[in-house]
């Protein structure tokens, strides 16, 4: 779990991914498609997407001679539930607050 959530991370960790996610959110793109987007050049997006599909969160289907690129959004679950279990800690903290907060109004 640590080493997939590892390269999960490294695939998010950099703006550039994180935007082309978006882009493939709305649907598969081409490499070509994919550098439209951006003002960088090919080999750059080439190599973004192959940290993306190092980390899974993009899978890569070959129709001749395109690479479709397909966001796979399942493979953000571990890292949504790692981050959950950050949510449970400060639900605890907040609860623990307004108890305070509460008995200090009820001793005025």
């Amino acid at each position: 779990m640590e080493a997939e959530l590892q390269v999960t991370f490294r695939a998010l960790s950099d703006p550039t991914r994180r935007a082309i996610l978006m882009h493939l959110h709305q649907g598969d793109m081409t490499i070509g498609e994919v550098t439209d987007k951006f003002d960088i050049t090919r080999a750059a997006i080439k190599k973004h997407l192959t940290i993306l599909e190092q980390g899974n969160v993009i899978s890569v289907q070959v129709r001749g001679r395109e690479r479709i690129n397909h966001l796979e959004p399942m493979a953000l679950q571990p890292v949504s539930q790692w981050i959950n279990s950050f949510s449970t800690f400060w639900d605890e903290r907040l609860s623990n607050l307004q108890t305070v907060i509460e008995r200090n109004e009820k001793n005025k």
